[in-house]
């Protein structure tokens, strides 16, 4: 009963660990993650599955809870409350499927356990999946690369796990040695913000003015596309289309910049795109930040304000003659979105966030990793702008 004991102590010990580094924010730690099936398959009962997933899945989200404090200007009780709660779905899963019989089960049921916390409903929180690192260990392979980690990921619940750990530690330092530099797209340049809580907020005509001398000093060229953080442009009416048309008269720039489109039920957090000869709604975000922003049980209770989730809609978007995979902010921390426009086969990712509320977390920098890894994984160039 002692050793269980200790057992599961060394194992939740190790399951926070490899969720601390490998979802630091830095991409080439990304393959810490792909570890936590083996720490998972060798959990002695469903309470213990659970609580080595919890130290998981809590060590990896671990900037959320001052970032809601921050967020509702509220204590730290509430984020952590929220830290909690985002983690049920993930534990629960991982709890209810692990089992102890032997041959195919338990690689079957972690399959499940990859589809079920990649695709929503439960994918909706699911943050950590530890197939973000397919591009860090297969750079270039595609979707070979993500059908080996998935088969790795699978054989670490195997008794020949811990050989698939070794094979899997070898790639990594491999990958490590190699490096790579994030894939830029020629003639796209991302214009990252540091104007806090304020961005989308003010919409004086001098904060526009401002972001306009931002997008001419980051462009190098006259035939260049410039992008902005999302809620770059505030609300999207007629009016802020008429000044930038009006600004971008006599140019070839294209601006790509993040929005919101308000009627009277709620809004839909958007991208733009915007030239001389005008602007229009590229993209409705799939899925927004939940309860924050997207929060369906109001229609419910007949309240209004909430954003909208377009989900499977919208995956691919056409700006200046390319095929553009966008991805709104939190939409960069869960799975399906980014394979969703991928199998669209784009040719250039673009991610806008506005992280001001995650400042000193490590939320924006795991974004940022996780989109290197997908760019790796599949050849893509891509394209990043965030206000913070």
């Amino acid at each position: 009963m002692r050793r269980d004991r200790l057992k599961i102590l060394v194992l939740i010990l190790l399951s926070v660990s490899i969720g601390a580094v490998g979802w630091s924010g830095q991409a080439s730690l990304l393959p810490a993650a792909s570890f936590f099936p083996l720490l998972w398959s060798r959990s002695p009962t469903p309470i213990a599955a659970a609580f080595v997933s919890a130290g998981y899945f809590l060590a990896a989200s671990r900037g959320l809870p001052a970032g809601v404090a921050k967020f509702f200007a509220s204590d730290l009780w509430v984020g952590s409350c929220f830290w909690i709660a985002a983690a049920f779905s993930f534990v629960a899963v991982h709890a209810v499927l692990w089992t102890s019989r032997p041959g195919w089960a338990k690689p079957a049921r972690y399959l499940l356990v990859l589809v079920l916390t990649g695709l929503p409903p439960l994918g909706i929180t699911g943050w950590a999946h530890p197939l973000t690192a397919a591009g860090i260990l297969f750079p270039g392979w595609g979707w070979l690369g993500l059908l080996g980690l998935a088969a790795g990921l699978i054989g670490l619940v195997t008794p020949i796990g811990p050989a698939i750990a070794i094979g899997l530690s070898g790639l990594w330092l491999w990958s490590a040695a190699s490096g790579t530099s994030q894939i830029r797209a020629k003639g796209w340049h991302g214009v990252d913000l540091e104007m806090g809580a304020s961005l989308g907020r003010d919409r004086s005509l001098q904060r526009q003015r401002d972001l306009i001398a931002n997008i001419r000093e980051a462009a190098r060229s006259e035939q260049t596309v410039v992008v902005l953080p999302e809620s770059a442009l505030g609300f999207w009416t007629p009016t802020i289309e008429r000044f930038w048309r009006k600004e971008l008269r006599g140019t070839l720039m294209t601006i790509v910049a993040g929005a919101a489109v308000v009627d009277a039920d709620g809004y839909n957090n958007v991208m733009v795109s915007i030239d001389a000869g005008g602007g229009q709604v590229l993209y409705h975000q799939r899925m927004p930040v939940p309860v924050s922003m997207w929060r369906p049980w109001e229609r419910w209770t007949g309240q209004v304000g909430a954003a909208r989730a377009s989900f499977f809609g919208n995956p691919i978007v056409e700006v200046a003659g390319r095929r553009v995979a966008p991805l709104i902010c939190y939409e960069q921390l869960v799975l399906w979105p980014v394979l969703q426009s991928i199998l669209h086969r784009p040719d250039v990712i673009v991610l806008v966030g506005n992280g001001w509320w995650t400042a000193g977390g490590n939320t924006v920098p795991i974004q940022r990793a996780s989109a290197k890894a997908w760019s790796d994984l599949f050849g893509i160039p891509l394209v990043i702008s965030f206000n913070t």
